[in-house]
């Protein structure tokens, strides 16, 4: 099962992306293992999603990432200043 995240960081930028396990993929994130987090850190966990299959998971994540971090992120998540 897999679950879809959305990280933050000190400045207000956000990532979303998917894992089998958010914990871990966050400290690689934080390690600088991923190239578009890199050097951008420190990350926190904001939001994660219930578990799922794959279909669904990469389904979700882009859905999140066309919103553009705005109300329609904020509405899908509740977060509060997406």
């Amino acid at each position: 099962m897999y679950q879809v995240y959305v990280l933050n960081n000190t400045s207000g930028q956000k990532y979303i992306g998917l894992s089998k396990n958010p914990q871990t993929r966050l400290l690689q994130h934080n390690s600088g293992a991923s190239r578009w987090t890199k050097d951008k850190g420190p990350w926190k966990i904001a939001w994660t999603s219930k578990p799922m299959n794959l279909s669904e998971a990469r389904k979700l994540e882009n859905k999140l990432k066309r919103q553009k971090g705005g109300l329609g992120l904020k509405t899908l998540t509740r977060l509060e200043g997406s």
